[in-house]
């Protein structure tokens, strides 16, 4: 494959982005990096990228993700797919980024994302 698959952190479905923050911000005492509105935060786990998002984030509702950096989505996805990988979400723009999702061989997912200045960069953003 020509994209270098980066494992970023791991991305977590809640309801109530406040209620999760409370938890892990407040009660973990994991530091803020990030927020978007009520849609999605990022926190620092000692370390690790933990990612709180909300329903309209989830790349497949209800379910955790590993998030995983790739120089361009579109390529990722193309070579993927004819790898055999299950594409759970095609290539979308979202609100930072361009981003995909696949399943593993064991049914986990994969959130794949490349941010969108580098996106431009790259000429990822015609997806």
């Amino acid at each position: 494959m020509t994209n270098e698959f980066t494992l970023r952190g791991v991305m977590l479905p809640v309801e109530n982005l406040d209620t999760a923050l409370h938890f892990y911000r407040d009660t973990l005492g994991w530091t803020l990096r990030f927020r978007d509105g009520d849609r999605y935060a990022s926190l620092d786990a000692g370390g690790t990228t933990i990612a709180l998002a909300a329903p309209v984030e989830q790349p497949v509702k209800g379910q955790p993700a590993l998030l995983v950096k790739v120089r361009d989505v579109s390529r990722a996805v193309v070579a993927l797919s004819d790898a055999g990988v299950d594409i759970m979400l095609d290539p979308v723009n979202g609100p930072h980024e361009v981003r995909a999702a696949i399943q593993d061989t064991a049914g986990n997912i994969i959130s794949l994302y490349t941010p969108l200045e580098a996106a431009a960069v790259s000429g990822g953003l015609d997806v």
